[in-house]
């Protein structure tokens, strides 16, 4: 199992912006796909964005709507998540893992970090 950790959470006021990163323990990580997940108050976890192990297919939730771009950094092997135009609704943890290959559902990723706080004021 990889070994992963976010990084870039933080408070922002809404419209603002924050950049996500998804560290790995091995160089594997760069042959998995990557997928971001969120988890808020008294709500599911829910898929954010997913990226393929090459890079070239990448998937976003309906809500993300164009604020949010998922992309890999072969140098620093990590996998980041770039927000933008940032919402109150947009306040949870948010969680990369890594799987075999590109999914929407959540029990299709083993490897899981311990998450990063994004929350959102209005």
């Amino acid at each position: 199992q990889v070994q992963l950790v976010e990084s870039g959470g933080g408070l922002v006021q809404a419209g603002g912006s924050l950049r996500l990163s998804c560290a790995a323990s091995a160089r594997v990580f760069g042959n998995l796909a990557v997928g971001w997940f969120r988890l808020a108050p008294g709500k599911e976890r829910e898929l954010v964005a997913v990226i393929s192990g090459s890079g070239d297919g990448t998937y976003y939730a309906e809500f993300v709507d164009g604020r949010f771009t998922i992309s890999r950094d072969r140098a620093k092997n990590t996998v980041d998540l770039q927000l933008n135009r940032l919402k109150p609704e947009d306040t949870a943890t948010y969680y990369c893992a890594a799987g075999a290959a590109m999914s929407r559902r959540v029990d299709s990723y083993t490897s899981w970090g311990q998450g990063t706080q994004v929350t959102v004021s209005s």
